[in-house]
């Protein structure tokens, strides 16, 4: 009788950087905590200031997520005031921005957010960091040209 092969699970490639993506973001949310934002609510927020005015479509594309999920991520930050969301010159388009008190919240976790870069620059020292940055987007760019199966 032939013997199954044993699903290798904690060799996956999706568990390792889940699991990864888990500590930093608790660990980012911890060092921006006094600010009332959530690591991943830093990121939406520093990118719509990059780039001001943008479409919800276009950002999820910027941050390599779903437009839904960007969408449901949007909401507490708009109930906070921090975000707008305007109809564009298309009327099926939304455009986001910053509201004032959403600048001074990007520019209040700012000095947080880099210390706790900071903090893990340090711990990986230089080398590590450039090349974890490196493998990490090459990572991203293979997975995003990989095909889906027909």
């Amino acid at each position: 009788m032939k013997r199954k092969k044993r699903l290798q699970a904690m060799n996956c490639t999706c568990h390792h950087l889940r699991m990864a993506t888990r500590a930093v973001t608790q660990f980012y949310d911890t060092r921006l905590r006094a600010t009332g934002l959530r690591g991943t609510q830093f990121s939406v927020l520093a990118a719509v200031n990059e780039v001001g005015p943008v479409p919800v479509t276009g950002l999820a594309q910027r941050l390599m997520m779903d437009r839904t999920t960007l969408t449901r991520d949007i909401k507490p930050l708009q109930k906070r005031g921090l975000i707008d969301v305007n109809q564009g010159a298309d009327r099926r388009v939304r455009l986001l921005s910053l509201t004032e008190e959403g600048h001074r919240a990007f520019e209040a976790a700012v000095p947080l957010w880099e210390a706790a870069q900071e903090e893990i620059y340090q711990s990986l020292g230089k080398k590590t960091w450039k090349r974890l940055m490196e493998n990490l987007d090459q990572t991203a760019k293979n997975a995003t040209d990989i095909k889906a199966p027909k």
